[in-house]
């Protein structure tokens, strides 16, 4: 199965980009240092969403229901924060549906732990803008299955699985790229 090949093949990739969400979470002291964080997020996957858009039609045939960047917008706005002054954020070059998946499959994946970065931002006395971290709330789970039997239908051959691991290799070290180049912000 293509899912279980991408999560042990991008194991390290993701550990090292959680590690820069989970450091940047433990600095956040206000409304403002969440909203900064935040702004990581949406300047990445509003930049992964363009890139995708052109092949994730018509294979993933609830894409529209899914969650996307707009709720980080609203998150955002919600701390009274707004999406100017983004940092830096480079998408995958995205190429056909197989790759599209392949980074999709991160976006996606970040659902399964945003109940964990709700609990350490409410410890921390944020207790708003938590739209986008919930994900599909009791629907996490089956929209998560829906989406990985799509990803694992999707390869025809080893090219294929290939690129998609690669892509999705490259989709977490990019995301983690994006905390490298952002401002803390301690308001």
């Amino acid at each position: 199965m293509l899912s279980a090949v991408i999560k042990e093949a991008t194991r390290t990739n993701h550990q090292e980009t959680e590690k820069k969400v989970v450091l940047r979470i433990k600095s956040i002291e206000s409304d403002a240092g969440y909203a900064a964080l935040l702004k990581c997020f949406y300047a990445y996957f509003s930049a992964v969403e363009k890139a995708i858009a052109p092949y994730i039609y018509g294979v993933l045939p609830d894409y529209e229901e899914r969650r996307d960047s707009s709720y980080i917008r609203a998150d955002i706005e919600a701390l009274g924060g707004s999406v100017e002054n983004l940092p830096p954020a480079t998408a995958p070059e995205i190429g056909d549906a197989v790759q599209a998946m392949g980074a999709l499959y991160v976006l996606e994946g970040s659902i399964m732990g945003g109940p964990y970065i709700v609990q350490m931002l409410q410890k921390k006395g944020i207790d708003r803008g938590f739209s986008f971290f919930k994900g599909y709330g009791d629907e996490s789970a089956r929209k998560w299955s829906a989406f990985t039997e799509v990803l694992n239908r999707l390869p025809r051959n080893e090219e294929d699985r290939e690129k998609a691991v690669r892509v999705a290799s490259e989709t977490f070290k990019r995301f983690g790229d994006v905390f490298d180049r952002a401002e803390v912000a301690r308001l």
